[in-house]
């Protein structure tokens, strides 16, 4: 989906039709839970000035003006999917009909909401997709024997049902594709509604690059291969580190996101002689001194629906490295040499090692990359993004004759 952002912002100026109430239900409401919460709470700095917006969540670390929080128990955090049949009773609980909510928007797997935002693959395909025969059987005995996956199939079921006025709202291409094909019930409520950025600043200068190196320490002159996420392992650390050890020179990589999860990979950094070459940053609660600290972003992540990351890098002139659309769904938006470098296989370190190579080492090509990603950045920014988002929740009301 791309945006006129000048035309976007200017509509997003104009007095909403009606100023609603709205609940978002999102567990964790943090910039640093990962591009689900990220989404989410862009959105709630975009409309909170034209709407009342109420946020129902298990951990909050987030404030805006006019936002209200309401902090959702969490009686324990393990097992997860009971602490997520929790969440969804009590989230219903707290904003069923008679509360006064317009509109109820949920993150999350869900029954209730009128507005659902999908971010990640429906379980269903990810338990039975290619899966036939036997295969198919086995993982449905898997299921019955699970009350953990019956839980969860069962929240995804009654999220996707048809539901007057109901809108299922996916985040690519690809992510609708899949929905299509696993709910091919819910076809009529899908609408896509990408990802975008709250500013375009394009590349930083070569001192701010340095200055910020140096609050991260990190070496000031040489070249920084970036990789942002939470699951080091789903993201493509691996094929990263071994991309580095092939790409020859002192090029370094900063790692942002959980650091717990460093540990299953100082082996392989060892290994491969590359410990004085990657640096941990941890999790950042603002992302953007490390896109400012970096040459290019590696993302041969192994399943994103979107990948906010790569957007956000774009945003601030990088050139970016990622997977293919069927493992990264911005991938479906972008075009190879021209505003990203797409990886046929993200397990491939050869062919990663070969496209960080031609952007760190041909100066020409990079600023091309950089200028591209820049100007896919600017057509995708939250204005309009929030001004769309917007018109769906108008639309669910018109649906139920609210209006």
């Amino acid at each position: 989906m791309s945006w006129d952002a000048d035309a976007a912002s200017d509509a997003v100026e104009q007095p909403p039709p009606k100023r609603l109430k709205i609940a978002i239900l999102n567990r964790v409401f943090s910039p640093t839970g990962g591009g689900a919460e990220r989404y989410s709470i862009a959105l709630v700095e975009q409309l909170a000035s034209r709407h009342e917006i109420h946020v129902f969540a298990q951990q909050i670390d987030h404030h805006w003006p006019g936002v209200v929080y309401h902090r959702v128990s969490q009686l324990l955090k393990r097992p997860r999917w009971v602490n997520q049949l929790w969440y969804a009773t009590a989230a219903w609980w707290a904003t069923r009909d008679g509360r006064g909510f317009d509109i109820v928007h949920s993150h999350e797997n869900t029954w209730h909401g009128q507005v659902q935002t999908v971010h990640v693959l429906p379980i269903k395909h990810n338990l039975f997709e290619g899966r036939v025969g036997v295969a198919r059987a086995l993982r449905w005995l898997k299921v019955l024997t699970s009350p953990r996956l019956l839980a969860y199939l069962a929240l995804e079921r009654a999220r996707y049902a048809a539901q007057a006025g109901r809108v299922l709202v996916v985040t690519s291409q690809a992510l609708h594709r899949v929905m299509a094909q696993t709910h091919p019930g819910a076809m009529p409520m899908l609408r896509l509604l990408t990802p975008g950025v709250a500013a375009v600043p394009g590349k930083a200068t070569l001192s701010e690059q340095h200055s910020v190196r140096q609050s991260l320490g990190l070496p000031p002159h040489q070249p920084c291969i970036l990789l942002v996420g939470n699951d080091y392992r789903k993201k493509g650390l691996k094929t990263l580190l071994e991309a580095l050890s092939q790409l020859g020179g002192d090029a370094i990589v900063a790692v942002v996101g959980n650091f717990a999860h460093a540990q299953g990979f100082k082996a392989q950094i060892k290994s491969l002689g590359l410990q004085s070459r990657v640096f941990f940053l941890g999790v950042l609660k603002d992302v953007t001194p490390a896109y400012v600290a970096a040459d290019v972003l590696a993302h041969p992540t192994l399943q994103d629906t979107f990948a906010m990351v790569v957007l956000e890098a774009m945003a601030h002139g990088l050139p970016v490295v990622l997977s293919d659309e069927a493992h990264c769904g911005i991938a479906g938006l972008l075009t190879h040499g021209d505003n990203a470098l797409i990886l046929k296989d993200p397990r491939d370190a050869i062919e990663l090692s070969a496209h960080l190579r031609s952007v760190l080492q041909n100066p020409q090509r990079r600023e091309h990359l950089s200028q591209g990603a820049v100007a896919f950045a600017q057509s995708h920014q939250w204005a309009g993004i929030a001004q769309a988002q917007e018109a769906l929740y108008f639309e669910c009301l018109q649906k139920k004759h609210k209006l």
